[in-house]
Formats: structure tokens, C-alpha cells, sequence
């Protein structure tokens, strides 16, 4: 299965932390990109965290900064999001995304980073159904 699967969400304190898992059961699939995003019921869907996959080298939303680490563990085939010192801000539906960046064939290695890291234009191909991140007293 090449769609990605999150896991590790639940309802914790302020202070509190959490670490999501997003793995897929394909492991011969090696997406170039992987992102988590996050929204709040009624909210906007945000970018929380990006890892750029051929490197390890990751980028965050202001909000989570210094309080969030994405990373990867290329063997378990899985990408995680630690989430420290949460605060009621942080609830929301958390959800895993991946794409390659076959589709942007001209572009270097360099750029393929740039794209993944920060570009506001990126599209990713698959999509996991989320797994729930509630911050509460």
C-alpha cells in the first residue's frame, strides 16, 4: 500500500507530548517529500513540518518551531513528527502527505529541496486519513 497510514495521535495535556508515525506498507516506494499537515475544525488545512527525504533536511511552520521535529527512519520506512510542549493551539486533525518530485523533471537536486522544504505551490500525490491531536485541560 503506497498511501500512506498516521498513527500516534490522542488527547493530552498542555506540556504534554505526542510522536506521530506515518509509515506505508509499500516499502520499494521512497517518496522524495514528506510533509505533516494540521486542521483544526473549521480551520484552514497549514503545513506543520517538511523533511526533504535524500537528505534529512527539514523545514516548520513559525507556530511549532523549535517545539516539533520531523525525522525519518529509512529502515522501518517511516517518517515521525515529535511534538513537544502542546498547547491547546496544536489540536487538530494531523495528517501525513508524500509526493516524489518526478514531476518537476528539469529540476536539480538542489531545487527538488527548494520545492520541498518551501515551495507553496508543491502538490503531494498521497494523502493519509489523519489521525486526531487534542490539547486540553
Amino acid at each position: 500500500q503506497v498511501q500512506p497510514v498516521e498513527s500516534g495521535g490522542g488527547s493530552v495535556q498542555p506540556g504534554e507530548s505526542l510522536r506521530l508515525s506515518c509509515t506505508s506498507s509499500e516499502y520499494s516506494y521512497r517518496p522524495d517529500c514528506v510533509a505533516w499537515f494540521r486542521q483544526a475544525p473549521g480551520g484552514e488545512r497549514e503545513v506543520v513540518a517538511r523533511i526533504f527525504i535524500d537528505d534529512n533536511s527539514t523545514s516548520y511552520t513559525d507556530p511549532v518551531q523549535g517545539r516539533f521535529t520531523i525525522s525519518q527512519d529509512t529502515a522501518k520506512n517511516a517518517v515521525y513528527l515529535q511534538m513537544n510542549i502542546l498547547t491547546p493551539e496544536d489540536t487538530a486533525m494531523y495528517y501525513c502527505a508524500t509526493t516524489d518530485l518526478r514531476k518537476y523533471t528539469a529540476a536539480t537536486r538542489q531545487t527538488q529541496k527548494r520545492i520541498c522544504l518551501n515551495s507553496e505551490r508543491i502538490t503531494f500525490d498521497f494523502w493519509g486519513q489523519g489521525t486526531q491531536v487534542t490539547v486540553s485541560s
